[in-house]
């Protein structure tokens, strides 16, 4: 073992030249005068006392010095570089210069060198390690290749140019130099021997030391990774060939590679380093294939994890099999057996689930594209069910899944409707998933804390519910758009799925199917008992009252714009009713049998009245009405205007049949919250519009009274505001909404006159541009709820401690907030409703208005 470390250490430091042995020169010199039985030109020889013939041993020695001589310098490599050129020639084009033949001298030489004689000769001089010619010609091979081989082989690496031919031309020249050094070792020396063998596999391994000690690990290893991993997507399917040429193409490369690989065996470069390249590339090309092949392949019913098996055990591992045979044989020589290379079934297996497992991380990181186009993807989902069988995997698609959510939803750019669009698809694909629920309820606590926190939320989801699953051609309405139309569809389709309050659901002791949670489940899971959609939106909130509260607000804005067809309002009701019980939907059922009965009262006191429009010119109006229970309604918008004459007197005689018909009963009109259906008789045109009471109301202005068509008059934005009695907000909606119908015309600033002809200045395209952009805009502002929100109803009932708060601050000064809220407490009878916040933001906009100062903490009035 010392004397094989030697050798290694040895080929990659040189020794100094006094301890080279070099080939005994032609010329003999002078050395001056040997002592007593000591011969001239060789080793010195110590007077051994037990030597019996002096003479016979200066003989002995003169002979060994010429045999040294005559085979050293046969022996002796050229002093020249082995370069590619060589690399390309024959073995017998080799020969004569880098393959000499020898004669009867050297033959005569090397045998009595190598012969027992010698050899007690080199003992009986002490000079065994210095006349050893094996020993002399391994040294001689590390000089040559270390001089001359090592920088043309080490240039050939460094240069630029395409990776499998230069780890050809690498190959080659190590092979090439391999040979000459051999050809010598083979031919002339171990045929004389009688431990050839053992003297093979020592100078090999020798050889072999020099090669892979001497060269750039580092380097080698890069290159052969680049070819293995070029060659071997080809050979695995994972780079694409075209056509025809597929099988010939896997064929070419999987004789390249395995050339490869036999090539660097033979040269002592197959070791571990190799082996490490190989199982570092085999692991990335299994990644790249799983990438490659089965990306965005989400098709249900899925085979790809069949199809993912079947490959890896008549693809994969075949190829590694034939890639560790070449391997197989040790660079020592001895055989290796197969359980050292061989490929067992479970390793096969073991290397399919790995495949598996990649196939698991590429499904997660596509987990959130799979969601959004769910349910297009549920084959890849069927993938996943396959991955997540440990602990470990499934936590790693919860974190996963969970930061992906982080920075490409739960982001203010996101709209309400997208986030709650993908979180239907979260509850979707997680329920297929998991369906006891553990990984859904990770993944979604950020998603509900994030949605609670979001002013619009409930509004998005009650607008949901209401919408319309079915366009007017009865086909289906797809996802998408300004509303969360699968509500619609998942209520529809979700009517057994009502009401599952009980809270010991859960422990059914009649369900023969029953099993524990999961092993992940965390100490404070609970599987939801609203498991399905809409049963999970509505659990959003803590309380249902402000799910409730918003519904009623919705309901009611769509009660009163739409005419008396409710289906759709009734069935929604009806199924909530079943979610929440009649109870808290109490007020919405109140409101809906008005609507309905409104059409019963109507009928009535327009029969009673004589509202017929066959008894009328086809010019008077002709008046419906809507009539509302004011305590189960919530709070509504009661702007008050002037309105046309003939509407007041078709008012007045609707109230008498009111009375009429209902005793004890008043009717109060809100104008505000009226449609007109309004008919313009123009000169050169009719136009016919559907629109608010304040904008026909302004329109109505532009009258004559005198013989009723329109005049050709201009007024004034301030004349309006003052004879019309109406916001002037509500005034110049109304104004922009009737230019951009091309009824009116700004003919200077807030002044507007009626367009009785259209010319063609009117018409132009940027006219007819500038009308559409103010028709769109008029249409937004008018789209102005008639339900008053939740705040402006708050900010109403503030105004009532207005009063309080003026007088403190008159009386007592400049207050801080907490002390304002302390004393309102005790001031107000029944206490003060509002929190710390909203008296805040209260104080705040008075301080904005002008009416109070904040200054140092403390609130002051402004004198």
């Amino acid at each position: 073992m010392l004397a094989a470390q030697r050798r290694v250490f040895a080929s990659v430091f040189p020794t100094s030249s006094t301890t080279t042995t070099v080939p005994t020169p032609v010329a003999t010199p002078i050395l001056g005068f040997a002592g007593e039985g000591q011969s001239f030109g060789g080793p010195q020889i110590p007077i051994s006392s037990d030597s019996t013939s002096p003479s016979d041993s200066a003989a002995e020695q003169v002979r060994w010095n010429r045999a040294w001589h005559t085979a050293t310098t046969f022996l002796k490599l050229p002093e020249e570089q082995i370069t590619s050129n060589l690399a390309n020639l024959e073995e017998s084009q080799l020969r004569g210069h880098w393959m000499k033949q020898y004669g009867a001298d050297v033959l005569e030489a090397v045998s009595y060198l190598l012969s027992s004689t010698s050899q007690e000769h080199s003992a009986f001089t002490g000079n065994q390690q210095d006349g050893d010619l094996v020993a002399w010609y391994t040294n001689e091979v590390r000089r040559h290749f270390l001089t001359y081989v090592r920088p043309v082989v080490i240039q050939y690496l460094q240069a630029d140019g395409n990776p499998g031919d230069t780890l050809t031309t690498f190959l080659r020249t190590l092979q090439v130099a391999q040979a000459i050094y051999l050809y010598p070792l083979d031919n002339h020396i171990l045929s004389t021997l009688e431990t050839a063998s053992r003297v093979e596999l020592r100078f090999r391994g020798d050889l072999h030391s020099i090669i892979a000690y001497s060269l750039p690990q580092q380097t080698i290893s890069s290159l052969l990774g680049r070819v293995l991993t070029t060659e071997g997507s080809i050979v695995l399917g994972s780079a694409s060939v075209n056509g025809e040429e597929n099988t010939y193409a896997i064929h070419k490369a999987k004789e390249r590679t395995l050339k490869y690989v036999r090539g660097f065996q033979s040269v002592g470069l197959g070791g571990d380093a190799a082996q490490r390249v190989f199982a570092d590339v085999m692991n990335n090309l299994m990644t790249e294939y799983v990438k490659t092949r089965y990306a965005g392949q989400w098709e249900s019913p899925s085979s790809v994890t069949d199809s993912l098996r079947l490959w890896t055990e008549d693809c994969y591992a075949r190829f590694v099999v034939e890639v560790l045979e070449c391997l197989k044989s040790s660079e020592y020589g001895d055989d290796t057996s197969m359980d050292m290379y061989g490929v067992s079934l479970s390793e096969v297996g073991k290397w399919q689930e790995m495949g598996i497992n990649r196939l698991g991380s590429l499904r997660v990181n596509e987990l959130f594209n799979i969601v959004v186009d769910w349910d297009a993807s549920k084959g890849a989902v069927e993938d996943l069910k396959q991955y997540i069988t440990t602990p470990v995997a499934r936590t790693h698609l919860t974190s996963s899944f969970s930061s992906v959510l982080s920075y490409r939803l739960l982001q203010p750019g996101a709209s309400t409707i997208e986030i709650l669009q993908v979180y239907i698809s979260i509850i979707r694909v997680f329920g297929t998933l998991d369906p006891k629920g553990v990984l859904l309820d990770r993944v979604a606590r950020p998603i509900r804390r994030y949605l609670r926190d979001r002013e619009d939320t409930v509004k998005v989801i009650v607008e949901g519910l209401l919408s319309d699953a079915e366009d007017v051609e009865g086909q289906p309405v797809g996802p998408g758009g300004d509303t969360l139309v699968e509500l619609a569809i998942e209520l529809n389709r979700a009517t057994e799925l009502a009401a599952r309050d009980n809270d010991d659901a859960e422990l059914d002791w009649d369900d023969m199917n029953w099993v524990p949670d999961p092993v992940d489940a965390g100490p404070d899971y609970k599987k939801s008992k609203n498991s399905d959609v809409i049963g999970s939106l509505i659990s959003l909130f803590d309380t249902r009252d402000i799910f409730v509260k918003e519904f009623q607000d919705i309901m009611g804005e769509r009660l009163l714009k739409k005419d008396f067809d409710f289906e759709k309002e009734i069935r929604v009701l009806e199924l909530l009713k079943l979610r929440f019980g009649e109870g808290p939907l109490q007020a919405c059922e109140v409101m809906l049998r008005d609507v309905l009965d409104s059409k019963r009262v109507d009928t009535v006191i327009r029969n009673d009245q004589s509202f017929s429009t066959s008894s009328k010119t086809q010019e008077a109006p002709d008046l419906h009405a809507k009539i509302l229970s004011r305590l189960f309604w919530p709070a509504l918008h009661e702007e008050s205007f002037s309105i046309p004459p003939a509407v007041v007197e078709l008012q007045k005689s609707y109230e008498k049949g009111f009375e009429t018909l209902k005793q004890s009963r008043k009717l109060t009109w809100l104008n505000a919250l009226g449609q007109v259906t309004v008919e313009l008789d123009l000169e050169d045109r009719v136009v016919t519009e559907e629109v608010q009471t304040w904008q026909a109301s302004v329109i109505y202005a532009f009258n004559d009274p005198k013989d009723c068509p329109l005049r050709a008059a201009t007024t004034t934005v301030e004349q309006l505001t003052e004879e019309l009695g109406m916001d002037e907000s509500l005034v110049r909606n109304a104004l922009t909404f009737w230019v951009g119908k091309l009824v009116l015309k700004e003919i200077t600033h807030d002044t507007f006159q009626v367009l009785e002809v259209l010319d063609d200045s009117e018409t132009g395209d940027h006219t007819a541009q500038a009308a559409v952009a103010a028709a769109a805009e008029a249409a937004t502002s008018a789209a102005a709820p008639s339900v008053r929100s939740a705040e402006d109803v708050a900010m109403e009932k503030m105004q009532v401690y207005w009063q309080f708060i003026q007088g403190m601050l008159t009386n007592q000064g400049a207050m801080p907030l907490q002390r304002i809220i302390m004393m309102l407490k005790f001031a107000v009878p029944g206490g003060f409703p509002f929190n710390n916040e909203e008296l805040k933001e209260f104080l705040d906009k008075m301080v904005s208005e002008g009416h109070l100062d904040f200054a140092a903490g403390n609130y002051k009035i402004v004198h």
